[in-house]
């Protein structure tokens, strides 16, 4: 913007009558020294006075600016009533850091549980045989964990946040490199609301260690194809570290 761009908006504003009090103070100063700026005062004020001719003037009220101000304050008390002032606002915040720091706490426990009980790492001491598979729904909460013992091929599934459907089970399965793509059924989940516990005895802990296990939704009394039928689960074994 050109400095006659520049003087000439500004002349615009004090026509208008935008400008603050120390702005017009400051433009006052100027017209006397700028005959330019004086010229696009003068040239605005008969470009826009034509339209002071549609109003008639009124005198303001006596009381007007009295009434003005008691509205202003009676709308500071409404809002001093509901909004918290400067001490409830440090209660606030001293209370959030209270909650975050607590949130960072039990971030950094839960992680160094899932560190402890589910890493791999092999400079973790991994208890004999021990394994978990987790079961997610989505990004919801753990459907099921399964715990198996590799040492007696025990499997112990327990139902975390499994709900099922009227007239549907739960049905476990097994896929390994050994036995080929098709699950093979490892036999129905018959209560959700308690563990059920099965033995994996015909196969070998090498295989069951890398096996990819399923828990699919099927009709009562399971799946009458032989394979899942449903929507379905997955879950692999990770080492149980002590």
């Amino acid at each position: 913007m050109t400095d006659h761009e520049d003087k000439d908006m500004l002349a615009a504003e004090y026509v208008l009558g935008t400008l603050d009090a120390r702005q017009r103070d400051a433009v006052n100063a100027r017209r006397g020294n700028e005959p330019d700026l004086e010229a696009a005062i003068i040239a605005w004020e008969s470009r826009l006075s034509p339209l002071n001719t549609h109003y008639e003037a009124v005198a303001p009220s006596a009381n007007l600016f009295a009434n003005i101000r008691s509205r202003i304050d009676a709308e500071g008390i409404e809002i001093a009533r509901t909004v918290p002032g400067i001490a409830d606002f440090a209660a606030l915040k001293r209370k959030l850091a209270i909650w975050r720091l607590g949130a960072l706490g039990s971030a950094a426990i839960a992680a160094g549980l899932l560190i402890t009980v589910f890493t791999s790492d092999p400079v973790l001491p991994v208890a004999d045989g021990k394994f978990v598979a987790v079961f997610h729904r989505d990004d919801t909460q753990p459907a099921f964990v399964m715990s198996v013992d590799l040492d007696t091929r025990e499997v112990t599934i327990r139902p975390v946040e499994a709900t099922v459907p009227e007239g549907k089970t739960y049905q476990l399965w097994i896929v390994t490199d050994e036995t080929g793509p098709q699950p093979q059924s490892l036999g129905l989940l018959e209560n959700v609301a308690n563990p059920t516990t099965k033995q994996l005895g015909q196969f070998a802990p090498a295989m069951l260690r890398k096996a990819t296990f399923g828990i699919s939704l099927e009709p009562v009394g399971g799946s009458p194809t032989g394979l899942p039928t449903g929507p379905a689960i997955h879950g692999h074994l990770i080492p149980v570290a002590h």
